[in-house]
Order: C-alpha cells, then sequence, then structure tokens
C-alpha cells in the first residue's frame, strides 16, 4: 500500500507558539503554496479509486478542496499531537511545572490535559493498519507534520526518538510505500 500525506501549507501563528490540534489560519500564501501542492499531487495520481483522507481541522481541509478534494473522508485519527492545556502559548513562557519533565521525555510523557507521542503513534498506527486490512492500494491524506512522523515510524524510516530530525514542510508531500 503507497500512502500519499500532504502536510498543510503555512500557518499564520508566530513562531514558537504550541498550536497542535487548535484550527488556527493560514498564511497569506495559501493560494500560491496550495496550487504547488496541486500540481506535485496530480503528477502523483492517476484515475484510479482511491479514499481521500483529511483530518478535520480546516488547515488540511482547505488544502484538500483547493486540490480538487470537496468531500474528503474526515477522519480524526491523522490529527496533529493534541497538547492540552499548552496549546496556543508560546513555549516558553509555559508556566507549567510539567512542562520541564515533557521536555526531558517528550515521547513518553503527556503534555498537561493532551496526549503523549507514543499514543498519537499507536492512533496513526490504528489508521494505518485498518486502510492495510482494507486491502487498499493508495490512499492520499491531508494531513499535519507530526502524523507523517508517525507514518515514517510505522513504515520504520525512522524511530521515535529521530522522528523530527527531518519533518515534513509545510506543504510537502510525502510517500511512503507500507
Amino acid at each position: 500500500m503507497e500512502l500519499i500525506l500532504i502536510r498543510h501549507t503555512a500557518v499564520d501563528v508566530p513562531k514558537g507558539v504550541c498550536y497542535g490540534q487548535t484550527d488556527v489560519g493560514l498564511q497569506p500564501t495559501f493560494e500560491t503554496e496550495a496550487h504547488q501542492v496541486n500540481t506535485q499531487l496530480q503528477t502523483l495520481v492517476s484515475e484510479e479509486e482511491y479514499p481521500v483522507f483529511s483530518s478535520p481541522l480546516s488547515r488540511c481541509r482547505r488544502l484538500a478542496s483547493f486540490c480538487g478534494y470537496e468531500d474528503p473522508i474526515i477522519e480524526e485519527r491523522v490529527l496533529e499531537m493534541n497538547f492540552g492545556d499548552w496549546e496556543m502559548h508560546v513555549f516558553e513562557e509555559i508556566s507549567d511545572e510539567h512542562l520541564r519533565t515533557w521536555f526531558n521525555n517528550w515521547i513518553e510523557e503527556t503534555p498537561t490535559n493532551g496526549e503523549s507521542f507514543l499514543t498519537m503513534i499507536a492512533r496513526v498506527g490504528e489508521f494505518i493498519t485498518e486502510l492495510k486490512n482494507q486491502g487498499h492500494k493508495r490512499a492520499v491524506v491531508f494531513t499535519h507534520g507530526g502524523v507523517i512522523a508517525c507514518a515514517r515510524i510505522h513504515a520504520g524510516i525512522t524511530t521515535p526518538e529521530k522522528a523530527f530530525e527531518n519533518p515534513a514542510g509545510y506543504g510537502e508531500i510525502v510517500r511512503i510505500r507500507f
């Protein structure tokens, strides 16, 4: 099975702000970025039937729509990581005493009222396993950088410890074969 994972375009959020599952706006460059994504995507897809999924967040749904997928299957398991109480706060300004513990073990620790990276890896893995079990040869997914990192882990391309050493850029298309 081949997954074509497309990360949303650049968000309109100041650098250093933790936005995870918050539904944030996009940069004014959206149309230019989306046009580039669509041009690349059209060289990868064919006329055959394949499912198209999107995170429920508008930054992914808007890109899917621009690329001609007006009605993708909305899939909760391809949401970005839930940072709980830390969402929309600048990491350096978070006063939660648990933040240091999380920074020291960000794979297993859970942000306050959020989810751990291990939990996210598991939910993305459930989604991938379900697609494989359904016999799909290909699926297209409009999603987030963290989800792409998790898919790379499940494909054996990287490990949780190295998952963000080479993150997918905004508007990047990543093809993974399972």
